[in-house]
Protein backbone atom coordinates (compact mmCIF):
# COMPACT_ATOMS: atom_id res chain seq x y z
CA UNK A 1 0.00 0.00 0.00
CA UNK A 2 1.52 3.31 -1.10
CA UNK A 3 -0.69 5.81 0.78
CA UNK A 4 -3.15 5.61 3.68
CA UNK A 5 -5.32 8.63 4.51
CA UNK A 6 -7.06 8.74 7.88
CA UNK A 7 -10.33 10.62 8.28
CA UNK A 8 -11.58 11.13 11.85
CA UNK A 9 -15.38 11.13 11.90
CA UNK A 10 -17.23 12.51 14.90
CA UNK A 11 -20.98 12.75 14.22
CA UNK A 12 -20.52 13.00 10.44
CA UNK A 13 -23.28 10.64 9.30
CA UNK A 14 -24.41 13.00 6.53
CA UNK A 15 -20.92 13.67 5.21
CA UNK A 16 -19.66 10.07 5.18
CA UNK A 17 -21.58 9.09 2.00
CA UNK A 18 -20.25 12.21 0.26
CA UNK A 19 -16.68 11.45 1.32
CA UNK A 20 -16.85 7.90 0.01
CA UNK A 21 -18.40 8.91 -3.30
CA UNK A 22 -15.88 11.70 -3.83
CA UNK A 23 -12.96 9.36 -3.16
CA UNK A 24 -14.50 6.77 -5.49
CA UNK A 25 -14.61 9.38 -8.23
CA UNK A 26 -11.00 10.50 -7.87
CA UNK A 27 -9.04 7.38 -6.80
CA UNK A 28 -7.73 5.73 -9.96
CA UNK A 29 -5.33 3.16 -8.51
CA UNK A 30 -5.30 0.37 -5.99
CA UNK A 31 -2.41 1.55 -3.82
CA UNK A 32 -4.37 4.08 -1.75
CA UNK A 33 -6.64 3.33 1.19
CA UNK A 34 -9.05 5.48 3.16
CA UNK A 35 -9.31 4.75 6.89
CA UNK A 36 -12.44 6.30 8.37
CA UNK A 37 -12.27 6.50 12.16
CA UNK A 38 -15.60 6.46 13.97
CA UNK A 39 -14.24 8.65 16.74
CA UNK A 40 -16.82 7.96 19.45
CA UNK A 41 -19.75 9.29 17.41
CA UNK A 42 -23.13 9.56 19.11
CA UNK A 43 -25.20 9.93 15.93
CA UNK A 44 -25.75 7.34 13.21
CA UNK A 45 -22.18 7.38 11.85
CA UNK A 46 -21.49 3.78 12.89
CA UNK A 47 -24.60 2.48 11.12
CA UNK A 48 -23.79 4.47 7.97
CA UNK A 49 -20.25 3.08 7.91
CA UNK A 50 -21.46 -0.50 8.44
CA UNK A 51 -23.93 -0.14 5.58
CA UNK A 52 -21.74 1.63 3.04
CA UNK A 53 -18.18 0.39 3.48
CA UNK A 54 -18.74 -3.00 1.75
CA UNK A 55 -19.45 -1.00 -1.42
CA UNK A 56 -16.03 0.71 -1.40
CA UNK A 57 -13.02 -1.60 -1.66
CA UNK A 58 -10.55 1.20 -0.93
CA UNK A 59 -12.10 2.08 2.46
CA UNK A 60 -12.22 0.55 5.90
CA UNK A 61 -12.98 1.76 9.40
CA UNK A 62 -11.48 1.94 12.88
CA UNK A 63 -13.90 2.15 15.80
CA UNK A 64 -13.11 4.29 18.86
CA UNK A 65 -15.78 3.61 21.52
CA UNK A 66 -15.36 6.87 23.44
CA UNK A 67 -14.18 10.15 21.96
CA UNK A 68 -10.88 11.09 23.58
CA UNK A 69 -10.08 13.94 21.24
CA UNK A 70 -9.52 14.78 17.59
CA UNK A 71 -5.86 13.81 17.74
CA UNK A 72 -6.55 10.53 19.53
CA UNK A 73 -8.89 9.42 16.76
CA UNK A 74 -6.32 10.24 14.11
CA UNK A 75 -3.59 8.40 15.99
CA UNK A 76 -5.74 5.26 16.19
CA UNK A 77 -6.23 5.45 12.43
CA UNK A 78 -2.51 5.96 11.80
CA UNK A 79 -1.72 2.90 13.94
CA UNK A 80 -4.06 0.79 11.82
CA UNK A 81 -2.92 2.16 8.45
CA UNK A 82 -0.94 0.09 5.97
CA UNK A 83 0.64 2.68 3.70
CA UNK A 84 4.31 3.55 3.30
CA UNK A 85 3.05 7.14 3.43
CA UNK A 86 0.28 8.08 5.83
CA UNK A 87 -1.62 11.14 6.97
CA UNK A 88 -5.02 12.64 7.57
CA UNK A 89 -7.66 15.07 6.41
CA UNK A 90 -11.06 16.17 7.73
CA UNK A 91 -14.51 14.65 7.29
CA UNK A 92 -16.53 17.88 7.08
CA UNK A 93 -16.19 18.24 3.26
CA UNK A 94 -14.55 21.62 3.73
CA UNK A 95 -11.45 19.71 2.72
CA UNK A 96 -11.90 18.11 -0.69
CA UNK A 97 -10.92 14.42 -0.97
CA UNK A 98 -9.41 15.36 -4.33
CA UNK A 99 -6.74 17.27 -2.37
CA UNK A 100 -5.46 13.92 -1.10
CA UNK A 101 -5.06 12.72 -4.67
CA UNK A 102 -3.18 15.94 -5.45
CA UNK A 103 -0.85 15.21 -2.53
CA UNK A 104 -0.39 11.68 -3.90
CA UNK A 105 0.77 13.10 -7.23
CA UNK A 106 3.14 15.53 -5.49
CA UNK A 107 4.78 12.61 -3.70
CA UNK A 108 4.82 10.61 -6.92
CA UNK A 109 6.65 13.45 -8.69
CA UNK A 110 9.23 13.38 -5.89
CA UNK A 111 9.69 9.63 -6.27
CA UNK A 112 8.17 9.06 -2.83
CA UNK A 113 11.06 10.73 -1.05
CA UNK A 114 10.67 9.96 2.65
CA UNK A 115 12.01 13.41 3.57
CA UNK A 116 8.86 15.01 2.08
CA UNK A 117 5.91 16.34 4.11
CA UNK A 118 2.93 17.46 2.02
CA UNK A 119 0.40 19.89 3.50
CA UNK A 120 -2.43 22.07 2.23
CA UNK A 121 -2.55 25.87 2.31
CA UNK A 122 -6.15 27.06 2.72
CA UNK A 123 -7.78 29.56 0.38
CA UNK A 124 -11.29 31.01 0.29
CA UNK A 125 -11.72 31.55 4.04
CA UNK A 126 -13.43 34.49 5.75
CA UNK A 127 -11.39 37.48 6.94
CA UNK A 128 -11.94 36.68 10.63
CA UNK A 129 -10.62 33.14 10.25
CA UNK A 130 -7.70 34.34 8.14
CA UNK A 131 -6.77 36.92 10.79
CA UNK A 132 -6.99 34.30 13.55
CA UNK A 133 -4.82 31.84 11.59
CA UNK A 134 -2.29 34.52 10.67
CA UNK A 135 -1.93 35.64 14.29
CA UNK A 136 -1.45 32.10 15.55
CA UNK A 137 1.09 31.42 12.81
CA UNK A 138 3.14 34.49 13.69
CA UNK A 139 3.14 33.57 17.38
CA UNK A 140 4.11 29.93 16.83
CA UNK A 141 6.84 30.87 14.36
CA UNK A 142 8.41 33.36 16.78
CA UNK A 143 7.91 31.25 19.89
CA UNK A 144 9.10 27.91 18.53
CA UNK A 145 11.63 29.35 16.05
CA UNK A 146 10.26 27.34 13.14
CA UNK A 147 8.16 28.50 10.18
CA UNK A 148 4.66 27.50 11.21
CA UNK A 149 1.72 28.96 9.31
CA UNK A 150 -1.80 27.74 8.52
CA UNK A 151 -1.05 24.92 10.92
CA UNK A 152 -4.52 23.36 10.76
CA UNK A 153 -4.69 23.17 6.95
CA UNK A 154 -5.37 19.76 5.43
CA UNK A 155 -4.28 17.28 4.26
CA UNK A 156 -1.13 16.27 6.17
CA UNK A 157 0.83 13.45 4.51
CA UNK A 158 4.28 12.07 5.37
CA UNK A 159 6.33 8.88 5.50
CA UNK A 160 5.73 6.12 8.01
CA UNK A 161 9.36 6.45 9.11
CA UNK A 162 8.70 10.04 10.17
CA UNK A 163 5.58 8.98 12.08
CA UNK A 164 7.56 6.31 13.94
CA UNK A 165 9.85 9.02 15.32
CA UNK A 166 7.02 10.72 17.26
CA UNK A 167 6.99 10.59 21.03
CA UNK A 168 3.85 11.34 23.08
CA UNK A 169 1.88 13.22 20.41
CA UNK A 170 -1.15 15.15 21.72
CA UNK A 171 -4.69 13.80 21.68
CA UNK A 172 -6.39 17.10 20.81
CA UNK A 173 -6.25 19.64 17.97
CA UNK A 174 -2.60 20.35 18.80
CA UNK A 175 -1.72 17.25 16.77
CA UNK A 176 -1.55 19.38 13.61
CA UNK A 177 0.94 21.71 15.29
CA UNK A 178 2.97 18.81 16.68
CA UNK A 179 3.27 17.08 13.30
CA UNK A 180 4.30 20.24 11.41
CA UNK A 181 6.74 21.27 14.16
CA UNK A 182 8.32 17.81 14.17
CA UNK A 183 8.64 17.96 10.39
CA UNK A 184 10.56 21.22 10.73
CA UNK A 185 12.78 19.78 13.47
CA UNK A 186 13.55 16.73 11.31
CA UNK A 187 14.35 19.11 8.43
CA UNK A 188 11.81 17.52 6.12
CA UNK A 189 10.96 19.26 2.87
CA UNK A 190 7.53 20.74 3.65
CA UNK A 191 5.65 21.09 0.36
CA UNK A 192 2.57 23.32 0.59
CA UNK A 193 -0.13 23.47 -2.09
CA UNK A 194 -3.28 25.61 -2.32
CA UNK A 195 -6.58 24.03 -1.30
CA UNK A 196 -10.03 25.59 -1.28
CA UNK A 197 -11.91 25.81 2.01
CA UNK A 198 -15.66 26.26 1.39
CA UNK A 199 -18.40 26.33 4.09
CA UNK A 200 -19.59 23.05 5.61
CA UNK A 201 -22.40 21.29 3.77
CA UNK A 202 -23.84 19.53 6.83
CA UNK A 203 -23.59 19.91 10.57
CA UNK A 204 -21.59 22.39 12.57
CA UNK A 205 -17.97 22.62 13.55
CA UNK A 206 -17.28 20.83 16.82
CA UNK A 207 -14.83 23.50 17.97
CA UNK A 208 -15.14 26.69 15.88
CA UNK A 209 -18.41 28.05 17.25
CA UNK A 210 -17.45 31.66 17.94
CA UNK A 211 -15.01 33.84 19.84
CA UNK A 212 -15.15 31.78 23.05
CA UNK A 213 -14.28 28.57 21.23
CA UNK A 214 -11.40 30.31 19.42
CA UNK A 215 -10.09 31.62 22.74
CA UNK A 216 -10.21 28.12 24.25
CA UNK A 217 -8.39 26.81 21.19
CA UNK A 218 -5.73 29.50 21.57
CA UNK A 219 -5.19 28.69 25.25
CA UNK A 220 -4.87 24.95 24.58
CA UNK A 221 -2.47 25.55 21.70
CA UNK A 222 -0.31 27.95 23.72
CA UNK A 223 -0.24 25.50 26.60
CA UNK A 224 0.95 22.70 24.35
CA UNK A 225 3.52 25.00 22.70
CA UNK A 226 4.97 25.77 26.13
CA UNK A 227 5.12 22.06 26.96
CA UNK A 228 6.96 21.29 23.73
CA UNK A 229 9.44 24.09 24.27
CA UNK A 230 9.99 23.19 27.94
CA UNK A 231 10.47 19.53 27.09
CA UNK A 232 13.00 20.44 24.43
CA UNK A 233 11.44 18.06 21.90
CA UNK A 234 13.99 17.14 19.25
Amino acid sequence: MRLSIVIPCYNEEKNIPLILEKFKACISNEDMEVVLVDNGSTDGSAAVLDKLLPQYSFARTVFVPVNQGYGYGILQGLKASKGDFIGWTHADMQTDPADVVMAYHILEERDWNTATYVKGNRKGRGMEDQFFTFGMGVFETLYLHKRLYDVNAQPNIFSRDFYKSWQNPPYDFALDLYALYMAQLRKLNVVRFDVQFPPRLYGNSHWNTGFKSKWKFIKRTLSFSRKMKKAGIK
